[in-house]
């Protein structure tokens, strides 16, 4: 009967700590987010209402308003949470340099997202200081880490930088193509986009390697 009590408060008190591991890092933080972001944007100007409603339900436009625009913010964000949380793993093998890699690949992830979801470079600041401090970021990162990044996967990381070059070249020179402005612009966001696609299959590589799965500890 003693030993039961003593499970059933092991139990409780486990629980109690993940109760509260819960509040403390995530609902507390998330709670004051949403509560200052709501005070700040309505102090801005904005209506309740106008901060809490999706865009597309306050301007009466379809949905997919922008669809591929946020898939792109998407994948900026999936390889920032993907990098981020691989970097908290305790992996046997992984030296200081990858954890450091992932952890500087993570937040420029997540720079780019949110560049991209606010358009920074379009609106706050000029293209011409922001992305050339991205281009030389990512040239110092790669000449750090170009080992770790070679035995990785080094064509993945060659193609996305080639791709997301590839967007800016059309960007820049899109007003004097011969050819019309929505080509220019589809052209310019494909690129982006495939970029961004393949930036996060590169994130996954760097991720997972030196992880295990499933189907390998089952055979």
């Amino acid at each position: 009967m003693k030993k039961h009590y003593f499970d059933a408060g092991l139990f409780v008190a486990a629980s109690t700590g993940r109760l509260a591991r819960c509040l403390i890092w995530c609902c507390l933080p998330a709670a004051l987010f949403y509560v200052v972001s709501l005070l700040v944007m309505i102090g801005s100007g904005f209506s309740a209402v106008e901060a809490l409603r999706d865009l597309a339900q306050q301007t009466g436009q379809s949905s997919f308003l922008g669809f591929l625009s946020s898939i792109g913010t998407w994948l900026w964000v999936s390889a920032a949470a993907i990098c981020l949380f691989s970097a908290r793993l305790d992996v046997a093998g992984r030296g200081g340099a990858h954890v450091t890699l992932l952890r500087l690949l993570g937040w420029f992830s997540l720079v780019l997202a949110v560049d991209d979801f606010f358009l920074i470079h379009d609106r706050y600041i000029t293209e011409g200081i922001l992305l050339p401090l991205y281009a030389i970021f990512i040239l110092v990162v790669a000449r750090r880490y170009w080992s770790l990044i070679r035995a990785i996967d080094k064509p993945a990381f060659l193609m996305t930088g080639g791709l997301l070059a590839g967007s800016i070249a059309v960007d820049a020179v899109q007003e004097i193509l011969p050819i019309p402005y929505g080509v220019s612009q589809a052209l310019e966001e494909g690129f982006k986009f495939v970029g961004a696609a393949a930036w996060m299959y590169f994130c996954v590589r760097i991720a997972g390697h030196g992880l295990t799965s499933v189907s390998d500890r089952g055979a």
